[in-house]
């Protein structure tokens, strides 16, 4: 498998909008797949959608609660580019929060 992190930014063959990768470094090591949402144009006004723009450039809006689980050997992925940290760690606290108690 390529090596895929956190914060990557994938494009999968046969989906036309990118991908951002949410799982930690450690699920992907120890598992061989990664959790993806997806990246979007449109500007959508949800907590849950959150704008991201890449070292490189690709930008759009995440769309948090739309997680899959994907596995990089049964899909061609690639990776094209990657969010700043501060980045991932936004994402990755608005995912969390789905998940909180109340």
């Amino acid at each position: 498998m390529k090596d895929f992190y956190q914060g990557d930014i994938i494009k999968i063959a046969g989906f036309g909008n990118l991908f951002l990768i949410v799982s930690k470094n450690s699920f992907i090591r120890e598992r061989q797949m990664f959790h993806v949402c997806p990246i979007v144009k449109a500007d959508l006004v949800n907590p849950m959608c959150i704008p991201v723009k890449g070292n490189e450039g690709n930008e759009g809006t995440a769309i948090c609660e739309e997680i899959k689980l994907i596995d990089p050997l049964a899909r061609n992925c690639s990776k094209v580019d990657r969010l700043n940290y501060w980045s991932v760690i936004n994402i990755s606290d608005a995912i969390q929060g789905m998940f909180e108690y109340d």
